[in-house]
């Protein structure tokens, strides 16, 4: 039997846990409230996706030069969290032009 505690490691103890301040809102009644990813919450919902070898080298690829490049320290999950949200801004905003409902028809 193993009398030592589990402690938590470096990276959760130091993580951010404050929010981000939230974006400034233009003043204008047209101007649409931009989507943002969720971040480090605990998220109560889950879907599985599945993709090819070749999008995931390309997501883990992003993700380390989220990274490397530009000091962002974020998961995967993060990434396609935001992806989505920029997506469905996307649509939302441009409709019928948007890049999600071209690209989806020339498939």
């Amino acid at each position: 039997m193993n009398r030592r505690p589990s402690l938590p490691g470096a990276a959760e103890l130091f993580r951010l846990t404050a929010a981000a301040p939230a974006p400034e809102v233009s003043t204008s009644e047209d101007a649409p409230q931009q989507r943002r990813g969720t971040g480090r919450t605990k998220h109560t919902t889950k879907i599985t996706v599945y993709v090819s070898d070749e999008e995931l080298l390309a997501l883990e690829t992003a993700r380390l030069a989220l990274r490397g490049s530009y000091g962002l320290g974020v998961d995967r999950g993060r990434v396609v969290r935001e992806a989505i949200a920029i997506v469905l801004d996307d649509l939302e905003t441009l409709g019928d032009a948007s890049l999600l409902v071209r690209r989806l028809r020339e498939q």
